[in-house]
């Protein structure tokens, strides 16, 4: 096999290489069953036990309470930012968003269609460089929820500690899914694109609290319903099968290295190595992120001018470190520190960061 690059690719995420393994192994025929499970019917026992067993995966490694549901949903967490509205909102009640960078800001734009929405705290005019603290989102009167992005992966900020601000979060968490616990008492929905931080694209994890989808009282487009998804065990049409199967199989990877708990202390440990050479470059490399808001997913950093950040660049990708430029909205540097990215290839990031320092200073 030709030698595995360090993806530092936002997404699709780098998954990790056991289950690539395990996927191409099982690929052509599951199980001894003569064909392969993304050719199997998703209404057969086969591909439902294993779909049961990925929500309940989902639900034993996030700690999950019994009063929330867990769905699958096709469509990634950009069909979210309207399913949200469309099925929480009603014509008394309103949502705040926080708006802290590109992805919020999809949320905003989506969510305004179908109901009465405001930003609670804008962080456009910092160039979105940091979260807000509770007491900087303010809150309209009737506000049914308060939608935050936990993770911006473009910018590069995160929330360390999601807001307590007395009414009931919506969060997006496409890029931090499974990457820390969750405050699920402070919580009526979270939702994330699996393409992140979990599987291939084309699926979002929903939680959401069940009587909130018992109190949907309108009528909605069929598949934009929570109510028939919950009530078809996310099964209402074809599934994106093989998201859920590779999802599964991380899932359990998760597991097997010490749960959600271990993939927080290693992003921590991960992340710290990167931001401790941006700080020790003096200047050399820059990070635009207030440290408090500092992702542990995306790390995001600048050098002294854009030829310095080509050169940094196609360096880098000749020493088998791929997908680091940052979002073309912003430029820069992005490395994507997800769980599955091994210590080696951060060690590796930090050696060649030096490495190029040392001749390019």
């Amino acid at each position: 096999m030709t030698q595995r690059k360090f993806n530092f690719s936002p997404g699709p995420c780098t998954l990790p290489l056991e289950v690539l393994e395990e996927t191409q192994r099982e690929l052509v025929d599951y199980q001894q069953s003569g064909m392969s499970m993304v050719e199997m019917s998703h209404r057969g026992k086969t591909f439902g036990d294993l779909h049961d067993e990925a929500i309940g995966l989902m639900r034993e490694l996030l700690e999950i309470p019994d009063e929330f549901s867990v769905m699958f949903i096709q469509g990634g967490a950009t069909l979210q930012f309207a399913m949200t509205a469309m099925n929480l909102l009603n014509d008394s009640s309103k949502a705040g968003f926080v708006n802290s960078g590109h992805w919020a800001t999809l949320a905003i734009n989506d969510g305004s269609i179908y109901g009465d929405t405001y930003v609670a705290w804008d962080g456009a005019d910092e160039k979105f460089t940091r979260m807000p603290g509770n007491d900087e989102i303010k809150l309209q009167p009737n506000t049914r929820y308060l939608h935050v992005t936990s993770n911006e992966t473009i910018g590069g900020v995160q929330f360390r500690d999601l807001p307590d601000v007395g009414v009931p979060l919506v969060v997006d968490m496409s890029s931090d899914y499974c990457s820390k616990k969750v405050p699920w008492d402070r919580i009526d929905l979270t939702y994330g694109g699996v393409q992140k931080n979990l599987g291939p694209s084309g699926m979002a994890v929903v939680v959401i609290r069940t009587s909130v989808v018992e109190a949907i009282d309108k009528k909605l487009p069929t598949y934009l319903d929570y109510r028939v998804h919950l009530n078809g065990n996310s099964l209402f049409n074809t599934p994106p099968i093989f998201s859920i199967y590779v999802t599964g199989k991380t899932l359990k990877w998760i597991k097997a290295n010490g749960g959600v708990s271990a993939m927080e202390a290693a992003a921590v440990k991960k992340t710290d190595v990167v931001y401790d050479a941006i700080e020790k470059s003096k200047g050399f490399y820059h990070s635009p992120v207030d440290p408090a808001s500092r992702s542990r997913m995306n790390v995001v950093f600048r050098l002294p001018n854009e030829g310095l950040e080509s050169k940094f660049l196609a360096d880098a990708a000749k020493e088998g470190m791929v997908n680091l430029g940052g979002h073309r909205s912003v430029g820069g540097i992005r490395a994507s520190i997800y769980n599955a990215m091994p210590g080696a290839g951060v060690e590796t990031l930090v050696q060649f960061m030096a490495h190029f320092q040392s001749t390019h200073s």
